[in-house]
């Protein structure tokens, strides 16, 4: 599925408010609380987020060569694409924790950005120009322990060597991304920088330090993030986040405020708002976000998805496959909404269509223990 923990920010839903001036860079300072954390010192610095050991980069362009003296005319790009992916024997998608280029190297598996840091590692030792790009898909919700998790989405582009002297039969850029293609197709792109991919790299790890209730490694992480990247909104909302699990309710809402005068309408900002709003029974202005709050509700997938299992677990089974079919039309990346569908067909003793749907959702699933477990949900359907 889309990428895991990508941008991660927690607790979220969706509103909108009006504009207000953005701030100058010094008040992000005034946001920052030193003094109720402990400075942590295992935080990579930004050039160790895509720093490749001397063996891995041994490794990688003996591999290479031999690559190259088995087909000339394979430019170093395709060969690195090919490389990469698990259908090729290099990496595979594992959905777990976020890890830099050095380690995904080492476990040979990674989730969507450590992938991407790796592949932009390994196309620098190559002289390989990437690209990285922003995939606007829609949210994708997670819940770890008593946070929520909203996901986005990035891959690359690896582009062929520049050379003068050389003429190439094919100049077109190649793709890399971990996700089935028709899984991001049609989506928005916006190009960022390395920058930005740093920050995000910090503000996954910091999500994740955040789930197992490290704080200190949380902010340490969060602060490394907005230095990269000083408005990067995703970081701040949940620099908020963690100050509200310490109990540090003012700051949470400062944190916030000046979250939405750099993006007024940001729906993860103010939903967040609206919960702390409401913890604290201050129910005018909590009414005032759950207006928009509700009406985004019927655009997130995940909301007919519940309806549906619930639709499900009623035996109502016409209904439940109403809702999924709605779910797939809002977002149809989505494995599970297709094993929805699977199993209700199968309830209604439709196997053609229970088959054909389980056989969808094998072909989305990105992780290597749900793969096995629809295989073997398919194999005991096709032995019925």
């Amino acid at each position: 599925m889309l990428s895991r923990l990508l941008g991660a920010v927690l607790l979220l839903l969706f509103c909108g408010c009006s504009s207000t001036p953005v701030p100058s860079k010094m008040a992000l300072g005034s946001l920052f609380q030193d003094n109720q954390f402990k400075e942590v010192g295992n935080i990579p610095e930004p050039a160790e987020l895509f720093a490749l050991p001397p063996e891995a980069v041994q490794l990688l362009r003996g591999a290479y060569s031999r690559g190259a003296l088995m087909s000339n005319q394979e430019l170093a790009h395709e060969w690195l694409a090919d490389y990469i992916h698990a259908d090729k024997g290099g990496f595979r998608y594992q959905d777990n924790y976020t890890r830099t280029a050095a380690e995904t190297f080492h476990d040979r598996a990674g989730n969507c950005m450590s992938l991407v840091i790796l592949a932009a590692a390994m196309a620098q030792q190559l002289g390989i120009e990437v690209e990285f790009r922003d995939v606007e898909v829609p949210p994708v919700w997670d819940r770890q322990g008593a946070f929520y998790l909203v996901n986005g989405h990035i891959n690359l582009k690896l582009y062929p060597p520049k050379n003068n002297h050389v003429f190439h039969v094919t100049e077109r850029s190649i793709l890399v991304d971990f996700l089935p293609e028709r899984a991001v197709r049609s989506y928005k792109v916006n190009k960022i920088s390395q920058g930005t991919v740093v920050a995000m790299y910090y503000n996954n790890a910091a999500a994740e330090a955040l789930i197992n209730e490290n704080w200190d490694l949380a902010y340490g992480l969060l602060k490394k993030s907005l230095q990269q990247q000083s408005l990067f909104i995703p970081a701040l909302n949940s620099l908020a986040v963690l100050y509200r699990a310490r109990g540090m309710e003012q700051m949470a809402e400062r944190v916030y405020r000046y979250a939405l005068t750099l993006e007024p309408e940001n729906m993860t900002t103010l939903y967040n708002l609206a919960v702390m709003l409401s913890s604290q029974d201050r129910l005018d202005e909590w009414a005032e976000v759950h207006k928009v709050l509700e009406l985004a509700r019927i655009r997130n997938p995940y909301y007919y998805y519940d309806m549906a299992q619930q639709a499900y677990m009623d035996h109502q089974y016409d209904e439940a496959l109403s809702w999924y079919r709605r779910a797939i039309e809002k977002a149809d990346y989505r494995h599970e909404f297709y094993f929805g569908l699977s199993r209700t067909y199968w309830a209604k003793g439709d196997s053609d269509r229970a088959k054909s749907n389980l056989q969808k959702a094998l072909a989305l699933a990105g992780d290597g223990e749900q793969k096995k477990r629809y295989q073997a949900k398919l194999h005991a359907m096709e032995g019925h």
